[in-house]
């Protein structure tokens, strides 16, 4: 089994931190083989930024994507540069509130992760909701080990916000259906 993972968004809207705790709860807290790389521009804020995890059950010889499986999109601008390629068989996730022109000629996942954040009163969240999210969407990992890595992640003053934030993306996840 081999994974690979795009989570991708602006500058500031933690898409690597969200593409470390899912390679955390990968290699710490489950059984599996995890490498993460990232990019993005010269801009500390608001520039495209991608990160990159590959998730396996066999050593990891190569550190970056050769075929995606797994394309999360949280702005237009990344949306736009980072899905060149995907594949036919991609499972495609994306905020449509902050990716409003996504057609690709096939069906994907839509997940308000910034509703939910606003919703819990701080968007800085957004990112946590999207991975409940993609936990709940994508069949790869336990909720339990990602729940972990989310607590072991980010400040312990923010735990409990975060947990809330995983939670309400994970059943906004759950009950996705592409469109």
């Amino acid at each position: 089994m081999k994974r690979e993972i795009r989570i991708c968004g602006f500058g500031g809207q933690g898409v690597i931190l969200a593409g470390f705790i899912i390679g955390k709860a990968a290699c710490v807290f489950s059984d599996y083989n995890a490498v993460q790389s990232q990019s993005y521009g010269p801009e500390a804020r608001g520039g495209a930024a991608r990160s990159e995890v590959i998730i396996s059950d066999e050593k990891i010889g190569y550190p970056r994507p050769t075929g995606v499986d797994l394309f999360v999109a949280m702005a237009q601008e990344a949306f736009d540069t980072y899905r060149k390629d995907i594949r036919d068989d991609t499972v495609v996730i994306i905020e449509p509130d902050l990716v409003p022109k996504h057609d690709i000629g096939r069906r994907l996942y839509k997940i308000r992760a910034q509703n939910i954040a606003e919703e819990l009163g701080n968007r800085i969240v957004t990112n946590i909701a999207m991975v409940g999210a993609i936990t709940g969407i994508y069949d790869l990992l336990s909720a339990d080990a990602v729940k972990k890595a989310v607590i072991d992640s980010v400040p312990k003053r923010f735990t409990e916000l975060n947990v809330k934030a995983f939670e309400r993306g994970l059943e906004a996840g759950k009950n996705a259906r592409p469109e």
